[in-house]
Protein backbone atom coordinates (compact mmCIF):
# COMPACT_ATOMS: atom_id res chain seq x y z
CA UNK A 1 0.00 0.00 0.00
CA UNK A 2 1.16 3.65 -1.32
CA UNK A 3 0.81 4.81 2.87
CA UNK A 4 1.26 8.36 1.37
CA UNK A 5 -1.35 8.60 -1.26
CA UNK A 6 -3.77 6.47 1.05
CA UNK A 7 -3.88 9.46 3.10
CA UNK A 8 -3.72 11.90 0.73
CA UNK A 9 -7.31 10.35 -0.32
CA UNK A 10 -8.83 10.84 2.38
CA UNK A 11 -9.04 7.01 3.36
CA UNK A 12 -7.59 6.96 6.90
CA UNK A 13 -9.19 7.11 10.00
CA UNK A 14 -8.57 9.76 12.79
CA UNK A 15 -9.34 8.94 16.67
CA UNK A 16 -9.09 11.82 19.70
CA UNK A 17 -9.29 10.91 23.31
CA UNK A 18 -9.43 13.88 25.83
CA UNK A 19 -7.98 11.82 29.24
CA UNK A 20 -7.69 13.36 32.25
CA UNK A 21 -3.74 14.90 31.91
CA UNK A 22 -3.30 14.37 27.92
CA UNK A 23 -5.38 14.52 24.95
CA UNK A 24 -3.44 12.86 22.23
CA UNK A 25 -4.69 11.92 18.50
CA UNK A 26 -4.20 8.71 16.96
CA UNK A 27 -4.54 8.36 12.95
CA UNK A 28 -4.80 4.54 11.47
CA UNK A 29 -5.31 2.66 8.55
CA UNK A 30 -7.98 -0.11 7.43
CA UNK A 31 -6.34 -2.90 9.66
CA UNK A 32 -5.64 -0.32 12.42
CA UNK A 33 -2.15 0.37 12.10
CA UNK A 34 -0.64 3.57 13.38
CA UNK A 35 0.34 5.88 10.95
CA UNK A 36 0.57 9.11 13.02
CA UNK A 37 -0.23 10.45 16.48
CA UNK A 38 -0.22 14.14 18.42
CA UNK A 39 -0.80 14.88 21.67
CA UNK A 40 -1.33 18.09 24.07
CA UNK A 41 -1.01 18.21 27.74
CA UNK A 42 -3.59 19.63 29.54
CA UNK A 43 -4.60 19.90 33.70
CA UNK A 44 -8.22 20.28 35.52
CA UNK A 45 -8.36 23.15 37.58
CA UNK A 46 -10.03 23.77 41.07
CA UNK A 47 -12.58 26.27 40.49
CA UNK A 48 -14.31 27.35 43.88
CA UNK A 49 -14.11 23.84 44.91
CA UNK A 50 -14.97 22.20 41.67
CA UNK A 51 -12.63 20.11 39.66
CA UNK A 52 -13.17 21.81 35.98
CA UNK A 53 -11.37 22.01 32.50
CA UNK A 54 -12.33 25.56 30.76
CA UNK A 55 -14.31 25.64 27.35
CA UNK A 56 -11.31 27.27 26.17
CA UNK A 57 -8.52 25.07 27.80
CA UNK A 58 -10.94 22.13 25.44
CA UNK A 59 -10.55 23.93 22.18
CA UNK A 60 -7.15 25.13 22.66
CA UNK A 61 -6.11 21.80 23.70
CA UNK A 62 -7.91 19.84 20.57
CA UNK A 63 -6.51 22.15 18.00
CA UNK A 64 -2.79 21.72 19.61
CA UNK A 65 -3.14 18.08 19.42
CA UNK A 66 -4.39 17.84 16.17
CA UNK A 67 -1.77 20.69 14.93
CA UNK A 68 1.03 17.62 16.47
CA UNK A 69 -0.72 15.20 14.48
CA UNK A 70 -0.11 17.30 11.33
CA UNK A 71 3.10 18.24 11.85
CA UNK A 72 3.89 14.15 12.68
CA UNK A 73 1.70 13.80 9.14
CA UNK A 74 4.42 16.28 7.65
CA UNK A 75 7.40 14.93 9.12
CA UNK A 76 6.82 11.33 7.66
CA UNK A 77 5.00 11.68 4.82
CA UNK A 78 5.66 15.44 3.55
CA UNK A 79 1.60 15.92 2.66
CA UNK A 80 -1.12 17.94 4.11
CA UNK A 81 -4.11 16.40 5.02
CA UNK A 82 -7.32 17.57 3.74
CA UNK A 83 -9.96 14.81 4.43
CA UNK A 84 -10.39 11.51 6.55
CA UNK A 85 -12.78 8.30 6.08
CA UNK A 86 -14.17 9.22 9.05
CA UNK A 87 -13.28 10.91 12.84
CA UNK A 88 -14.25 9.76 16.04
CA UNK A 89 -14.12 11.82 19.39
CA UNK A 90 -13.99 9.70 23.42
CA UNK A 91 -13.35 11.68 26.77
CA UNK A 92 -13.46 10.84 30.06
CA UNK A 93 -16.87 10.06 30.86
CA UNK A 94 -19.25 11.26 33.21
CA UNK A 95 -19.55 14.47 34.65
CA UNK A 96 -21.70 17.50 34.23
CA UNK A 97 -21.94 20.24 30.93
CA UNK A 98 -24.88 21.95 31.26
CA UNK A 99 -26.09 24.78 28.82
CA UNK A 100 -29.22 26.95 28.41
CA UNK A 101 -31.69 27.56 24.67
CA UNK A 102 -28.64 29.92 23.50
CA UNK A 103 -25.81 27.46 23.92
CA UNK A 104 -24.28 29.08 26.87
CA UNK A 105 -22.32 26.96 29.74
CA UNK A 106 -24.24 27.49 32.40
CA UNK A 107 -22.03 26.20 35.19
CA UNK A 108 -18.32 25.37 34.62
CA UNK A 109 -17.93 22.00 33.43
CA UNK A 110 -17.90 19.40 36.45
CA UNK A 111 -15.82 16.81 36.01
CA UNK A 112 -16.08 13.18 37.07
CA UNK A 113 -13.06 14.05 39.56
CA UNK A 114 -15.89 15.77 41.58
CA UNK A 115 -17.05 14.17 44.87
CA UNK A 116 -20.06 16.57 45.63
CA UNK A 117 -23.09 14.81 45.05
CA UNK A 118 -23.38 12.24 47.64
CA UNK A 119 -26.74 12.80 48.81
CA UNK A 120 -27.88 12.94 45.25
CA UNK A 121 -26.35 9.63 44.19
CA UNK A 122 -27.76 7.86 47.44
CA UNK A 123 -31.29 8.85 46.78
CA UNK A 124 -31.09 8.14 43.14
CA UNK A 125 -29.56 4.66 43.91
CA UNK A 126 -32.67 4.35 46.19
CA UNK A 127 -35.26 5.41 43.57
CA UNK A 128 -34.27 3.70 40.28
CA UNK A 129 -32.70 0.60 42.89
CA UNK A 130 -29.65 0.94 40.46
CA UNK A 131 -26.36 1.96 41.46
CA UNK A 132 -26.02 5.95 40.69
CA UNK A 133 -21.74 6.58 41.47
CA UNK A 134 -21.32 10.08 42.47
CA UNK A 135 -19.35 10.81 38.97
CA UNK A 136 -23.01 10.23 36.83
CA UNK A 137 -24.29 12.90 34.69
CA UNK A 138 -27.22 12.22 36.46
CA UNK A 139 -25.84 12.66 39.98
CA UNK A 140 -24.64 15.91 39.21
CA UNK A 141 -27.56 17.54 37.44
CA UNK A 142 -29.98 16.08 40.80
CA UNK A 143 -27.29 17.15 43.37
CA UNK A 144 -27.84 21.10 41.23
CA UNK A 145 -31.53 20.68 41.96
CA UNK A 146 -31.02 19.44 45.12
CA UNK A 147 -28.86 22.54 46.07
CA UNK A 148 -31.83 24.86 44.58
CA UNK A 149 -29.02 26.09 42.43
CA UNK A 150 -30.67 29.03 40.21
CA UNK A 151 -29.12 27.72 36.91
CA UNK A 152 -31.18 24.67 36.80
CA UNK A 153 -34.37 26.15 35.44
CA UNK A 154 -32.75 27.31 32.15
CA UNK A 155 -31.34 24.10 31.48
CA UNK A 156 -32.35 23.18 28.02
CA UNK A 157 -29.27 20.67 27.37
CA UNK A 158 -26.62 18.32 29.30
CA UNK A 159 -24.11 16.21 28.21
CA UNK A 160 -20.35 15.04 28.68
CA UNK A 161 -16.96 16.27 27.25
CA UNK A 162 -17.17 13.62 24.46
CA UNK A 163 -21.05 14.86 23.62
CA UNK A 164 -20.35 18.17 23.82
CA UNK A 165 -17.37 18.45 21.36
CA UNK A 166 -19.08 16.28 18.88
CA UNK A 167 -21.87 18.71 18.91
CA UNK A 168 -19.87 21.55 18.33
CA UNK A 169 -18.08 20.08 15.38
CA UNK A 170 -21.30 18.28 13.68
CA UNK A 171 -24.33 20.01 14.86
CA UNK A 172 -25.75 16.76 16.23
CA UNK A 173 -26.30 16.77 20.01
CA UNK A 174 -26.05 12.42 20.03
CA UNK A 175 -23.75 10.08 22.07
CA UNK A 176 -22.46 6.38 21.84
CA UNK A 177 -23.94 4.23 24.49
CA UNK A 178 -21.22 4.03 26.37
CA UNK A 179 -20.52 7.23 26.78
CA UNK A 180 -24.27 7.69 28.07
CA UNK A 181 -24.34 4.64 29.85
CA UNK A 182 -21.91 7.12 32.54
CA UNK A 183 -25.00 9.60 32.30
CA UNK A 184 -27.66 7.92 33.55
CA UNK A 185 -29.09 3.83 33.14
CA UNK A 186 -29.28 2.54 29.69
CA UNK A 187 -32.25 -0.34 28.98
CA UNK A 188 -29.71 -2.90 26.99
CA UNK A 189 -33.46 -4.11 25.42
CA UNK A 190 -33.28 -0.95 23.47
CA UNK A 191 -29.97 0.55 23.47
CA UNK A 192 -31.54 3.63 24.88
CA UNK A 193 -31.74 5.18 27.97
CA UNK A 194 -33.90 3.25 30.76
CA UNK A 195 -37.40 5.01 29.68
CA UNK A 196 -38.90 3.62 33.57
CA UNK A 197 -36.16 5.45 34.99
CA UNK A 198 -36.40 8.77 32.59
CA UNK A 199 -40.09 8.63 34.23
CA UNK A 200 -39.03 8.26 38.10
CA UNK A 201 -36.63 11.03 37.63
CA UNK A 202 -39.49 13.45 36.46
CA UNK A 203 -41.89 12.57 39.25
CA UNK A 204 -38.82 13.40 41.59
CA UNK A 205 -38.19 16.87 40.28
CA UNK A 206 -41.81 17.40 39.01
CA UNK A 207 -42.55 20.32 42.39
CA UNK A 208 -39.85 22.56 41.24
CA UNK A 209 -41.61 23.40 38.37
CA UNK A 210 -39.19 23.53 35.65
CA UNK A 211 -40.17 23.87 31.88
CA UNK A 212 -37.94 20.28 30.58
CA UNK A 213 -37.83 16.93 30.92
CA UNK A 214 -35.04 14.69 31.45
CA UNK A 215 -35.57 13.08 27.81
CA UNK A 216 -35.74 16.82 26.01
CA UNK A 217 -32.63 17.53 28.04
CA UNK A 218 -30.60 14.49 27.29
CA UNK A 219 -28.70 13.46 24.31
CA UNK A 220 -30.13 11.00 21.49
CA UNK A 221 -28.27 7.86 21.98
CA UNK A 222 -26.31 5.83 19.34
CA UNK A 223 -25.09 2.70 19.28
CA UNK A 224 -21.28 1.83 17.18
CA UNK A 225 -21.35 2.07 13.94
CA UNK A 226 -24.42 4.79 13.94
CA UNK A 227 -24.38 7.51 11.80
CA UNK A 228 -23.43 10.53 14.02
CA UNK A 229 -23.92 13.69 11.41
CA UNK A 230 -20.70 14.96 9.58
CA UNK A 231 -17.67 17.71 10.37
CA UNK A 232 -19.05 21.11 9.79
CA UNK A 233 -18.01 23.85 7.85
CA UNK A 234 -17.65 25.26 11.15
CA UNK A 235 -16.01 22.57 12.76
CA UNK A 236 -13.71 21.59 10.26
CA UNK A 237 -12.19 25.14 10.96
CA UNK A 238 -12.69 24.85 15.39
CA UNK A 239 -10.75 21.55 14.89
CA UNK A 240 -7.67 22.42 12.30
CA UNK A 241 -7.11 26.28 12.40
CA UNK A 242 -4.35 25.78 9.41
CA UNK A 243 -7.97 25.68 7.39
CA UNK A 244 -6.81 22.79 5.13
CA UNK A 245 -9.57 20.02 6.92
CA UNK A 246 -13.02 20.00 4.32
CA UNK A 247 -16.29 19.38 5.67
CA UNK A 248 -18.49 16.47 5.33
CA UNK A 249 -16.06 13.93 6.63
CA UNK A 250 -18.55 11.35 8.79
CA UNK A 251 -17.82 11.37 12.19
CA UNK A 252 -18.59 7.94 14.52
CA UNK A 253 -21.10 8.23 17.39
CA UNK A 254 -18.83 9.75 20.43
CA UNK A 255 -17.46 7.41 23.25
CA UNK A 256 -16.27 7.68 26.84
CA UNK A 257 -12.75 6.16 27.45
CA UNK A 258 -13.90 3.10 29.37
CA UNK A 259 -15.80 1.92 26.11
CA UNK A 260 -12.38 3.11 24.09
CA UNK A 261 -10.46 1.21 26.47
CA UNK A 262 -12.79 -2.37 25.79
CA UNK A 263 -12.37 -1.65 21.97
CA UNK A 264 -8.66 -1.04 22.35
CA UNK A 265 -8.52 -4.65 24.52
CA UNK A 266 -10.84 -6.09 22.47
CA UNK A 267 -13.04 -6.69 25.22
CA UNK A 268 -16.19 -6.17 23.89
CA UNK A 269 -17.36 -9.96 23.94
CA UNK A 270 -19.41 -11.57 26.72
CA UNK A 271 -17.50 -13.73 29.30
CA UNK A 272 -14.61 -10.74 28.08
CA UNK A 273 -13.12 -8.07 30.27
CA UNK A 274 -10.15 -5.99 30.59
CA UNK A 275 -8.52 -4.33 33.35
CA UNK A 276 -6.73 -1.16 33.39
CA UNK A 277 -3.70 -0.77 35.93
CA UNK A 278 -1.59 2.57 36.27
CA UNK A 279 -2.44 5.29 39.06
CA UNK A 280 -5.87 3.97 39.63
CA UNK A 281 -6.93 0.75 38.49
CA UNK A 282 -10.29 -0.69 37.01
CA UNK A 283 -11.94 -3.36 35.74
CA UNK A 284 -14.87 -4.16 33.55
CA UNK A 285 -16.43 -7.67 32.40
CA UNK A 286 -19.37 -7.95 29.95
CA UNK A 287 -22.01 -10.13 31.48
CA UNK A 288 -24.49 -12.50 30.70
CA UNK A 289 -26.91 -11.45 32.17
CA UNK A 290 -27.98 -8.56 34.65
CA UNK A 291 -26.98 -8.77 38.61
CA UNK A 292 -29.84 -10.04 40.82
CA UNK A 293 -29.38 -7.14 43.40
CA UNK A 294 -27.82 -3.32 43.45
CA UNK A 295 -24.12 -3.24 44.17
CA UNK A 296 -22.35 0.35 45.53
CA UNK A 297 -19.33 -1.40 44.61
CA UNK A 298 -20.24 -2.09 41.18
CA UNK A 299 -20.87 0.46 38.03
CA UNK A 300 -23.37 -0.93 35.16
CA UNK A 301 -22.21 0.74 31.73
CA UNK A 302 -22.23 -0.75 28.66
CA UNK A 303 -19.51 -1.52 25.75
CA UNK A 304 -19.99 0.71 22.91
CA UNK A 305 -22.78 -1.07 21.22
CA UNK A 306 -24.96 -1.47 23.70
CA UNK A 307 -24.00 -4.91 26.06
CA UNK A 308 -24.51 -4.84 29.79
CA UNK A 309 -20.91 -4.36 31.39
CA UNK A 310 -20.03 -4.82 35.09
CA UNK A 311 -17.58 -2.18 36.21
CA UNK A 312 -15.21 -1.95 39.68
CA UNK A 313 -13.38 1.27 39.53
CA UNK A 314 -10.87 2.09 42.55
CA UNK A 315 -9.05 5.11 43.22
CA UNK A 316 -5.54 3.35 44.13
CA UNK A 317 -3.27 0.97 42.24
CA UNK A 318 0.17 2.11 41.36
CA UNK A 319 1.33 4.87 43.37
CA UNK A 320 2.69 3.41 46.95
CA UNK A 321 4.61 0.94 44.95
CA UNK A 322 6.46 3.68 43.45
CA UNK A 323 6.95 5.25 46.73
CA UNK A 324 8.49 2.44 47.54
CA UNK A 325 10.33 2.38 44.68
CA UNK A 326 11.98 5.39 45.03
CA UNK A 327 12.68 4.55 48.51
CA UNK A 328 15.04 2.13 47.30
CA UNK A 329 16.35 4.19 44.25
CA UNK A 330 17.26 7.01 46.82
CA UNK A 331 19.73 3.39 49.02
CA UNK A 332 21.19 2.96 45.47
CA UNK A 333 22.38 6.44 45.10
CA UNK A 334 22.99 7.14 49.02
CA UNK A 335 25.68 3.92 48.34
CA UNK A 336 27.21 5.33 45.29
CA UNK A 337 25.15 2.86 43.04
CA UNK A 338 23.72 4.00 39.93
CA UNK A 339 20.51 1.95 38.75
CA UNK A 340 18.11 2.97 35.88
CA UNK A 341 14.83 3.25 37.22
CA UNK A 342 13.17 0.71 34.45
CA UNK A 343 15.97 -1.68 35.31
CA UNK A 344 15.14 -1.29 39.71
CA UNK A 345 11.51 -1.82 38.62
CA UNK A 346 12.42 -5.04 36.47
CA UNK A 347 14.50 -6.30 38.62
CA UNK A 348 11.81 -5.93 42.06
CA UNK A 349 9.16 -6.53 40.30
CA UNK A 350 10.75 -10.11 39.41
CA UNK A 351 11.87 -10.44 42.53
CA UNK A 352 8.39 -10.17 43.43
CA UNK A 353 7.46 -13.98 42.31
CA UNK A 354 10.01 -15.29 44.37
CA UNK A 355 7.73 -14.55 47.31
CA UNK A 356 5.24 -17.11 49.24
CA UNK A 357 1.89 -17.04 47.44
CA UNK A 358 0.39 -15.47 50.60
CA UNK A 359 3.15 -12.86 50.84
CA UNK A 360 4.34 -14.75 54.18
CA UNK A 361 1.42 -12.75 56.07
CA UNK A 362 2.38 -9.66 55.33
CA UNK A 363 -0.18 -6.63 54.44
CA UNK A 364 -0.39 -3.62 53.00
CA UNK A 365 -2.93 -0.74 52.32
CA UNK A 366 -2.08 1.61 49.32
CA UNK A 367 -4.83 3.77 49.77
CA UNK A 368 -3.03 7.72 49.24
CA UNK A 369 -6.43 8.63 48.38
CA UNK A 370 -9.94 7.63 49.65
CA UNK A 371 -11.28 3.76 48.32
CA UNK A 372 -14.99 3.70 47.95
CA UNK A 373 -14.99 -0.09 47.13
CA UNK A 374 -13.41 -0.54 50.65
CA UNK A 375 -15.47 2.41 52.59
CA UNK A 376 -13.07 4.63 52.54
CA UNK A 377 -13.57 8.70 52.00
CA UNK A 378 -9.54 9.45 52.68
CA UNK A 379 -6.68 7.15 52.80
CA UNK A 380 -2.73 6.91 54.24
CA UNK A 381 -0.57 4.23 53.17
CA UNK A 382 0.27 1.87 55.69
CA UNK A 383 2.53 -1.17 55.89
CA UNK A 384 1.46 -4.45 58.40
CA UNK A 385 3.94 -7.03 59.93
CA UNK A 386 3.73 -9.33 62.89
CA UNK A 387 6.99 -10.37 63.96
CA UNK A 388 6.19 -13.87 62.78
CA UNK A 389 5.09 -13.23 59.21
CA UNK A 390 8.11 -13.88 56.55
CA UNK A 391 9.46 -10.72 55.90
CA UNK A 392 11.60 -11.10 52.93
CA UNK A 393 12.59 -8.51 49.82
CA UNK A 394 10.47 -10.70 47.51
CA UNK A 395 7.54 -11.43 50.01
CA UNK A 396 7.61 -7.40 50.41
CA UNK A 397 7.16 -6.54 46.47
CA UNK A 398 4.74 -9.50 46.35
CA UNK A 399 2.74 -7.82 49.22
CA UNK A 400 2.95 -4.45 47.05
CA UNK A 401 1.20 -5.40 43.70
CA UNK A 402 -1.10 -7.78 45.08
CA UNK A 403 -2.34 -4.64 47.42
CA UNK A 404 -2.06 -2.61 44.13
CA UNK A 405 -5.14 -5.32 42.74
CA UNK A 406 -6.59 -5.88 46.61
CA UNK A 407 -9.73 -3.32 46.51
CA UNK A 408 -10.22 -4.32 43.07
CA UNK A 409 -10.56 -7.98 43.58
CA UNK A 410 -12.80 -6.96 46.40
CA UNK A 411 -15.23 -5.72 44.19
CA UNK A 412 -14.91 -7.87 41.49
CA UNK A 413 -15.51 -11.29 43.86
CA UNK A 414 -19.16 -9.55 44.39
CA UNK A 415 -19.66 -10.79 40.86
CA UNK A 416 -17.57 -13.48 40.38
CA UNK A 417 -18.71 -15.42 43.87
CA UNK A 418 -22.00 -13.62 44.70
CA UNK A 419 -23.68 -13.21 41.43
CA UNK A 420 -21.61 -16.22 40.03
CA UNK A 421 -20.02 -14.17 36.76
CA UNK A 422 -18.32 -15.84 34.77
CA UNK A 423 -15.31 -14.17 32.97
CA UNK A 424 -13.30 -16.59 30.57
CA UNK A 425 -10.57 -14.23 29.50
CA UNK A 426 -8.96 -10.57 30.83
CA UNK A 427 -7.14 -8.17 28.61
CA UNK A 428 -4.57 -6.21 30.52
CA UNK A 429 -3.02 -2.31 29.96
CA UNK A 430 -1.13 0.15 31.82
CA UNK A 431 1.86 0.49 33.73
CA UNK A 432 1.25 -2.32 35.89
CA UNK A 433 1.56 -4.95 33.21
CA UNK A 434 4.76 -3.39 31.51
CA UNK A 435 7.23 -5.83 33.41
CA UNK A 436 6.53 -9.08 31.47
CA UNK A 437 4.59 -11.69 33.49
CA UNK A 438 4.80 -10.48 36.62
CA UNK A 439 1.62 -8.04 36.98
CA UNK A 440 -0.08 -10.27 34.47
CA UNK A 441 0.32 -13.56 36.50
CA UNK A 442 -0.45 -11.91 40.20
CA UNK A 443 -3.70 -10.16 38.00
CA UNK A 444 -4.73 -13.95 36.94
CA UNK A 445 -4.60 -15.30 40.65
CA UNK A 446 -6.32 -12.29 41.91
CA UNK A 447 -9.27 -12.82 39.24
CA UNK A 448 -9.28 -16.34 38.67
CA UNK A 449 -9.24 -15.40 34.90
CA UNK A 450 -6.66 -15.82 31.81
CA UNK A 451 -5.27 -12.57 31.76
CA UNK A 452 -3.58 -11.35 28.40
CA UNK A 453 -1.61 -8.70 27.46
CA UNK A 454 -1.64 -7.60 23.39
CA UNK A 455 1.16 -5.60 21.33
CA UNK A 456 -1.05 -2.81 20.94
CA UNK A 457 -1.71 -2.32 24.54
CA UNK A 458 -0.03 0.71 24.61
CA UNK A 459 -1.82 2.32 22.03
CA UNK A 460 -5.20 3.01 24.62
CA UNK A 461 -8.65 5.23 24.16
CA UNK A 462 -7.23 7.00 21.00
CA UNK A 463 -6.82 4.02 19.30
CA UNK A 464 -10.02 2.27 20.06
CA UNK A 465 -11.92 5.34 19.34
CA UNK A 466 -10.03 5.23 15.51
CA UNK A 467 -11.21 1.52 15.20
CA UNK A 468 -14.59 2.80 16.22
CA UNK A 469 -14.17 5.31 12.89
CA UNK A 470 -13.24 2.82 10.82
CA UNK A 471 -15.83 0.11 12.02
CA UNK A 472 -18.45 3.51 11.37
CA UNK A 473 -17.23 3.03 7.57
CA UNK A 474 -17.16 -0.84 7.80
CA UNK A 475 -20.77 -1.10 8.93
CA UNK A 476 -21.77 1.23 5.88
CA UNK A 477 -20.83 -1.62 3.81
CA UNK A 478 -21.87 -4.27 5.74
CA UNK A 479 -24.66 -3.50 7.76
CA UNK A 480 -24.99 -6.86 9.23
CA UNK A 481 -21.62 -6.63 10.97
CA UNK A 482 -21.13 -6.87 14.41
CA UNK A 483 -18.25 -4.83 16.44
CA UNK A 484 -17.15 -8.66 18.09
CA UNK A 485 -16.77 -10.24 14.49
CA UNK A 486 -15.11 -6.22 13.20
CA UNK A 487 -12.63 -6.59 15.93
CA UNK A 488 -11.62 -10.34 15.67
CA UNK A 489 -11.44 -10.80 12.30
CA UNK A 490 -9.80 -7.51 11.03
CA UNK A 491 -7.93 -6.01 13.80
CA UNK A 492 -7.14 -8.70 16.16
CA UNK A 493 -6.69 -11.45 14.48
CA UNK A 494 -3.04 -13.02 14.15
CA UNK A 495 -1.86 -10.05 16.49
CA UNK A 496 0.80 -10.68 19.14
CA UNK A 497 0.02 -11.35 22.52
CA UNK A 498 0.86 -13.24 25.82
CA UNK A 499 -1.76 -15.16 28.22
CA UNK A 500 -1.37 -16.45 31.94
CA UNK A 501 -3.54 -19.04 32.92
CA UNK A 502 -4.00 -18.72 36.91
CA UNK A 503 -2.11 -20.80 39.11
CA UNK A 504 -3.85 -22.64 41.51
CA UNK A 505 -1.94 -22.34 44.57
CA UNK A 506 -1.83 -18.32 43.23
CA UNK A 507 -5.04 -18.35 43.61
CA UNK A 508 -5.40 -19.76 47.12
CA UNK A 509 -2.34 -17.62 48.45
CA UNK A 510 -4.04 -14.54 47.01
CA UNK A 511 -7.64 -15.44 48.86
CA UNK A 512 -5.37 -16.17 52.03
CA UNK A 513 -3.71 -12.42 51.63
CA UNK A 514 -7.08 -11.36 51.28
CA UNK A 515 -8.69 -12.66 54.61
CA UNK A 516 -5.80 -11.01 56.15
CA UNK A 517 -6.41 -7.43 54.18
CA UNK A 518 -10.01 -7.54 54.81
CA UNK A 519 -10.00 -8.09 58.58
CA UNK A 520 -6.59 -5.05 58.55
CA UNK A 521 -9.22 -2.31 57.56
CA UNK A 522 -10.02 -2.27 60.91
CA UNK A 523 -6.03 -0.88 61.19
CA UNK A 524 -6.59 1.72 58.16
CA UNK A 525 -9.02 3.09 60.01
CA UNK A 526 -7.47 3.56 63.16
CA UNK A 527 -4.46 5.47 61.42
CA UNK A 528 -6.66 7.95 59.61
CA UNK A 529 -7.40 8.82 63.31
CA UNK A 530 -4.25 9.36 64.45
Amino acid sequence: MDIKKYIEDGKAYLGIEFGSTRIKAVMIDEKGEVLATGSHEWENQLDNGIWTYSLDSVWNGVQDCYADLLKDVKAKYDITIKKFASIGFSAMMHGYLAFNDKDELLVPFRTWRNTITEEASKKLTEAFNYNIPQRWSIAHLYQAILNKEPHCKDINYFTTLAGYVHWQLTGEKVLGVGDASGMYPIDINTGDFDEKMIKTFDELVKPEGFGWNLRAISPKVLSAGEAAGCLTAEGAKKLDVSGNLEAGIPLAPPEGDAGTGMVATNAVAKRTGNVSAGTSIFAMVVLEKELKKVYPEIDLVTTPDGALVGMVHCNNCTSDINAWVNIFDEFAKAIGASVDKNTLYTTLFNKALEGDNDCGGLISYNYFSGEPVTGFDKGAPMFVRTAEDKFTLANFMRMHIYSSLAALKYGLDLMFKEEGVVCDEMFGHGGLFKTPVVGQSIAAAAMNASVSVMETAGEGGPWGMALLAAFLDEKKADNGLTLQNYLNNKIFNGMKGSSIEPDAKAVEGFDAFMKKYVKGLAAEKAALDM
